[in-house]
């Protein structure tokens, strides 16, 4: 019968007890801690829902809103109960000088600049007889031009590790549905802006990508009667998935490609519809 005693050396239990402790403590560091971003249209919906995702793996969240401050309040209430950091900024990004008091603010604020969420955008669908240039303008002033600007502005706050740009398209922009004729266009034009500027900032080390929802439950498609009844059935027995989306299904695909897990991805948009296409 074997008698040998294997007597552990004083640096081999430290090694033993540090390896336990990684084991009972597991590395909570999150994949945006130190990070600061900005999410344009943020104080309801899918908006409301990238902020608070991009919080909770530890960026710092500016939430823009252009009208709705109680919203955006709320918003930011809920980040700092989960233990995040958020401040609402009020500002209508198809406006220049709006947009540069925004980035303005978030420097002041929170010190610097990683990440931009272009989210706030409008949609009616109104069949070709009854565009107006009011429609026309309002659409691309907002969903393209608000892009644009905000995309503009904040390449100048980027450091020299660059940062990342997700701009918020739509499955519209590629179907084909009637009485969209507009709001496609303008998300067209964004899924175009998104390769254009990809290419552009990449020397940047800028990283640049889209998300392309499908039908998400919100309070603006509540409203609109989409969410409920037979057209929200329709939809839903065309999605290989058998649901209409929420907004955390989006916003947690904007969260990987806000992070370093998505460091080899740009150019891209992702359409996340359940299959919808």
């Amino acid at each position: 019968m074997c008698t040998e005693r294997y007597i552990k050396s004083p640096a081999s239990l430290f090694v033993a007890e540090i390896a336990a402790r990684a084991i009972q403590q597991p590395n909570h560091m999150s994949k945006l801690t130190g990070k600061v971003a900005v999410v344009t249209g943020a104080s309801k919906g899918i908006g409301a829902g990238i902020a608070k995702s991009l919080a909770a793996e530890g960026a710092a969240v500016v939430v823009n809103y252009a009208s709705s401050r109680e919203g955006a309040d709320k918003t930011v209430a809920e980040i700092a109960k989960a233990g995040g950091k958020a401040v609402a900024v009020q500002a209508d990004v198809s406006k220049k000088a709006d947009i540069v008091r925004l980035f303005a603010e978030t420097k002041k604020v929170f010190g610097r600049l990683d990440i931009l969420v272009n989210n706030a955008g409008i949609y009616a669908f109104t069949p070709l007889e009854d565009i107006t240039e009011e429609h026309f303008h309002r659409h691309f002033d907002l969903n393209v031009l608000g892009t644009i600007l905000a995309a503009q502005e904040a390449v100048k706050y980027f450091d020299e590790k660059g940062g990342s740009i997700i701009n918020l398209s739509s499955v519209v922009s590629t179907l084909g549905i009637p009485g969209a004729a507009v709001y496609s266009a303008t998300k067209g034009a964004v899924n175009s802006l998104t390769l254009v500027l990809a290419k552009e900032l990449g020397p940047k080390k800028i990283r640049v990508n889209g998300v392309a929802p499908g039908m998400v439950e919100t309070e603006g498609t509540a409203a609109g009667g989409m969410t409920e009844g037979e057209f929200r059935k329709d939809v839903e027995s065309k999605t290989p998935v058998g649901r209409i989306g929420q907004p955390q299904d989006i916003a947690s695909v904007v969260t990987f490609l806000a992070s370093d897990d998505a460091s080899w991805v740009s150019g891209e948009t992702w359409f996340v519809s359940g299959g919808f296409r």
